[in-house]
């Protein structure tokens, strides 16, 4: 409420970058015993045996598309990006930038809550909402096989 919008992104990303960095690195660390104090077992191993993360060339394309899109469980990705075959710098700058969308959306939204601007707050989210949709359908259409073993 006291930063604005840039100074509330800004904030974000830090804040973004330092947990990913944290949970990454204890997953690489202690593996998935460590995640499934968080997640359960059976949601890991239904995402592991999925044909989405079995390609090792599109593993990166993947997940900026999954933490591109506002509204996907970008916390669980980042517990599962420990297990997979990528380097640590590509996550990092993968997993902070491609939540861009949804933190600006978040920054803008709950500015304009602070100051009371409701119309400004709702238009963000639909326009937030409706590129999501429009990215999911057409990931889904390009990608029906690989998504329907996955979640």
């Amino acid at each position: 409420m006291s930063y604005g919008i840039f100074g509330g992104l800004i904030i974000l990303f830090i804040g973004v970058f330092i947990s990913n960095c944290i949970i990454f690195f204890a997953v690489r660390k202690y593996g998935k015993s460590f995640i499934y104090s968080f997640v359960s077992k059976e949601r890991i191993e239904k995402i592991e045996k999925s044909k989405l993360f079995s390609q090792k060339g599109r593993i990166e394309v993947i997940l900026f598309i999954l933490f591109f899109i506002p509204g996907t469980p970008k916390d669980l990705f980042v517990y599962i990006s420990g297990l997979l075959p990528i380097k640590t710098s590509r996550f990092l700058a993968i997993s902070t930038l491609a939540r861009f969308p949804s933190l600006i959306s978040s920054t803008i939204a709950g500015s304009s809550l602070a100051k009371g601007n409701f119309g400004i707050m709702a238009l963000t989210y639909i326009i937030t909402f409706s590129l999501s949709g429009v990215i999911v359908y057409f990931f889904n259409k390009k990608n029906k096989k690989i998504l329907e073993n996955t979640f």
